[in-house]
C-alpha cells in the first residue's frame, strides 16, 4: 500500500489536512484548487465554510485525536485553522507517522498568551512590560526582576498579604489583564485601573491563567504576516496597519505608513521567531508601535485576518503560502501588484431576535460589490449575529503616495460604511 507521500511522488493529486471548519479553512480550502492541492478538513459542523470546498470531510470536533488519525490517513500533513489545540492528545499521533505543519514542538510556545511572553523574553523580542496574574500576591522586591518572566515550575505562593495584592515595581496603572488562552476580539482582556479593580479581578478569576500587561501608550498597530518553508526560506508580506474598534479588528491599510526601518525591525522580529521555533507555515505578528518602538502584542501561529488584503493585492496570498508550504510546493512571491489595499471586516449588526439570526444582508452584499475595484468575501455562516465576523471586503487602492493612499482609504472606509454601518456595542 502507497503512502500519501508516495502517491503524490507519482504525480497523484497531493493531498493536506486542516483541522477546523470556519473561515480561514474556507480561504485555505480555495487557495487549495487554485493550486491543484486536495484539503480534507476535520469540522464538527457539515454547515461551516471550508466544508463547501473540501474534497473531504471528518464530522468531528476539532480536539478529538481519533478523528484527526482518520483526517491525516490520506494526507501529506496536517495543519491547524488555529491554536487551540489538545497537544498532548495530539503526540501519540506523531509517533504513528502523521506530520503536522507546523510541528507541535513549534507551536507549543505559541498557544497560550503566557507562554509567548516567556518566550520572546528569553528570545529579548520587544513585548511590553508584563508578569503572571500571581505575582501580584507575592510581588518580587524593589529592584528584581523576577517578576519580567514567568517562572520555569509552578508558583509555591501565599495567601494575600492583609494589605491586599500589589503590582510588582516595573508595572504601574493602569494595566491590561489579559486570559493566557482563549481571548480573541477583545475577548478575555480586561483594562484594570486601579487597586479595587485589581482586586475584583482576582475574586473573579484563576491567577494562573491570567498575565497583567502595561497598557501601551501606541501611536498606530501594525502586523506582519511571515512565512517559512521546509526548506527554512523566509518570506514576509508588507507590514500592514491595523485599526481596532471595542477590540475587534475594523480595517486594514496595506502597506503600514511607516519608515523602512520600522519594517525592517519587524521582519528581522518575525525571522527571529520563525527560526528560532524552527517553524513550518504561515504565523502573524501583532505590534505596537509607539514612544517605545516596535513592540510584539501578539502571536498568530496561523493565517489571520490582518494578511487578508493579500488575496486580491499580492502575486501569493497568506493562503497560498499555507497550502504551498504544507504540500511541500515552492513558496510563491509576497510583493503586492497593485500600490495599496483596504480591507475591511463585515461584522452582524442586526439586533438579536429569531428573524435576525439567519439575516444574508443580500441587498448590503451586493452594493458592496459593486464598488469600484472592490472583492467581496462572503463566508457563508448559518447565523449572522451581531459582532460575529461574516465576511470581508478588499478595496484596491491606486494611490502611490503615503498621503494620497490615506486620504483614498479614508474615502473608500466611508463609501463602505455607508453601506454596511459599523457595530456599536451595548
Amino acid at each position: 500500500m502507497t503512502t500519501a507521500r508516495e502517491r503524490s511522488e507519482l504525480g497523484a493529486p497531493r493531498t493536506i489536512g486542516v483541522v477546523g471548519g470556519g473561515q480561514l479553512a474556507w480561504m485555505l480550502g480555495c487557495a487549495a484548487k487554485q493550486l491543484g492541492v486536495e484539503l480534507q478538513v476535520q469540522t464538527p459542523n457539515p454547515d461551516d465554510p471550508a466544508v463547501r470546498v473540501a474534497s473531504g470531510v471528518v464530522l468531528a470536533a476539532v480536539d478529538d485525536a481519533a478523528a484527526t488519525a482518520r483526517l491525516a490517513e490520506p494526507c501529506t500533513a496536517v495543519s491547524f485553522e488555529n491554536e487551540w489545540l489538545p497537544l498532548e492528545a495530539l503526540a501519540p499521533l506523531v509517533q504513528q507517522g502523521v506530520r503536522f505543519l507546523p510541528e507541535l514542538d513549534a507551536l507549543r510556545p505559541l498557544i497560550s498568551k503566557r507562554a509567548q511572553r516567556e518566550l520572546l523574553n528569553r528570545l529579548h523580542l520587544p513585548c511590553p512590560p508584563w508578569c503572571p496574574l500571581e505575582a501580584v500576591l507575592s510581588p518580587a522586591p524593589t529592584g528584581s526582576s523576577r517578576s519580567l518572566e514567568a517562572p520555569e515550575g509552578p508558583w509555591d505562593l501565599p495567601p494575600l498579604a492583609t494589605n491586599g495584592p500589589r503590582l510588582p515595581a516595573h508595572l504601574r496603572f493602569p494595566v491590561m489583564a489579559k486570559a493566557s488562552s482563549g481571548g480573541y476580539d477583545g475577548k478575555g482582556i480586561v483594562p484594570i485601573t486601579n487597586q479595587a479593580e485589581l482586586e475584583a479581578l482576582l475574586a473573579t478569576v484563576v491567577p494562573q491563567g491570567w498575565l497583567l500587561e502595561e497598557q501601551v501608550a501606541f501611536e498606530q498597530e501594525l502586523a506582519l504576516v511571515a512565512c517559512r518553508d521546509q526548506q527554512g526560506r523566509v518570506a514576509c508580506f508588507p507590514l500592514v496597519e491595523t485599526h481596532q474598534t471595542h477590540q475587534v479588528c475594523n480595517w486594514v491599510l496595506a502597506p503600514a505608513p511607516v519608515n523602512h526601518a520600522v519594517e525592517a525591525l519587524a521582519r528581522n522580529v518575525a525571522a527571529s521567531l520563525l527560526t528560532a521555533l524552527d517553524y513550518v507555515g504561515v504565523l502573524s505578528i501583532e505590534f505596537f508601535y509607539g514612544p517605545r518602538g516596535l513592540q510584539v502584542n501578539e502571536i498568530a501561529p496561523r493565517t489571520h485576518n490582518s494578511g487578508h488584503y493579500t488575496i486580491e493585492a499580492c502575486r501569493s496570498s497568506q493562503f497560498d503560502q499555507q497550502v504551498r508550504i504544507v504540500a511541500d510546493l515552492p513558496m510563491g512571491s509576497t510583493e503586492m501588484v497593485v500600490p495599496g489595499a483596504l480591507m475591511v471586516n463585515l461584522l452582524g449588526y442586526e439586533p438579536v431576535d429569531g428573524a435576525a439570526a439567519a439575516v444574508d444582508y443580500g441587498e448590503q452584499r451586493q452594493a458592496l460589490a459593486a464598488l469600484a475595484d472592490a472583492h467581496l468575501h462572503w463566508y457563508g455562516k448559518r447565523s449572522a449575529d451581531p459582532g460575529r465576523k461574516l465576511g470581508h471586503l478588499t478595496l484596491l487602492l491606486q494611490g502611490t503616495t503615503v498621503e494620497t493612499r490615506r486620504g483614498e482609504a479614508e474615502r473608500r472606509l466611508a463609501e463602505v460604511r455607508s453601506i454596511w454601518p459599523q457595530i456599536t456595542p451595548s
